[in-house]
């Protein structure tokens, strides 16, 4: 699609995409970047999976997403790399600026007179009680279950039925991981309210959403981009106004489903040896000292 014809916006938030690892559905969000011409596009964490990253599968729908990122920085449109945690190694170059290429832990902006803080939300993982879960999602377990999940939908296309989602009926279904969901959407906006933020933006936990969140302090809009991987959403603000995008709802998106065999998948772990960055983002947060 030809660049005027784009869909202009002046702000795009994606996170979760998980580059490197089987789950990633690199094919649909290629097919959703075609579609946009960004004023600012915020890749909030987790873009590049590091953890499992095996440079024995990265197949080329992978290789074609990060041809098409960089073609909105050589283009002028403003790119930030927040760093999470599957990409935290990245951590180590915040302040890296490269043209209109920004690595960041943290983004602050001023959009039409409000307030919006942007971070990818692993910085609370120490800080929650039920941290255990997310920590499930990246490992070998979650990859395990979308690797199953993926091997089912095939299946299930082949025979003309829809999608299914086995780790998100899941995830909506534990109690310890919607306690945790909640705490998380709770904490972030409190410390958004405490500091006079009229938006918290950030990814982590696979869970789009756009709220409202109130307490005795003020209120806060809690904005999740969700992932790339079950839900396939993206944050849109243009207008005044942001609006959850979902690639399955978008009728003007031809899908094109990615054949997968068993044998096309191995999966890497990659062992945290980065206690010091993440000592270092805690910091950066102010939340050390309450933890300690």
């Amino acid at each position: 699609m030809k660049k005027s014809h784009r869909r202009k916006l002046d702000i795009v938030v994606i996170s979760d995409v998980h580059l490197g690892t089987f789950g990633c559905r690199a094919t649909e969000l290629h097919n959703y970047l075609k579609t946009i011409n960004p004023k600012t596009l915020i890749l909030n964490g987790d873009i590049i999976d590091i953890w499992q990253f095996n440079k024995r599968y990265f197949p080329k729908p992978h290789l074609k997403v990060i041809k098409l990122l960089m073609s909105f920085i050589t283009s002028g449109t403003k790119v930030y790399y927040i760093t999470g945690n599957h990409d935290e190694t990245l951590r180590r170059f915040k302040g890296f600026q490269l043209g209109s290429f920004e690595i960041v832990n943290k983004l602050v902006l001023d959009i039409d007179g409000k307030k919006a803080w942007f971070f990818h939300g692993d910085v609370f993982d120490v800080t929650m009680q039920h941290s255990k879960w997310i920590a499930k999602l990246g490992g070998l377990g979650y990859d395990t279950l979308i690797l199953i999940n993926s091997a089912a939908n095939w299946i299930s296309q082949k025979l003309g039925y829809g999608r299914l989602s086995f780790s998100k009926k899941i995830k909506n279904s534990v109690k310890s991981a919607v306690k945790f969901i909640n705490d998380f959407e709770t904490t972030a906006s409190e410390i958004a309210i405490s500091n006079n933020y009229d938006y918290v933006v950030c990814g982590h936990i696979h869970q789009p959403e756009i709220k409202t969140i109130e307490t005795n302090e003020g209120s806060t809009t809690y904005l999740n981009s969700g992932d790339w991987i079950e839900n396939l959403t993206a944050l849109e603000y243009v207008d005044k106004k942001w609006s959850l995008y979902e690639y399955e709802k978008d009728n003007l998106i031809q899908k094109n489903s990615l054949k997968i065999t068993v044998n096309d998948i191995e999966f890497i772990q990659v062992e945290r040896s980065n206690s010091d960055l993440f000592e270092d983002l805690l910091q950066e947060f102010n939340i050390l000292k309450a933890n300690k």
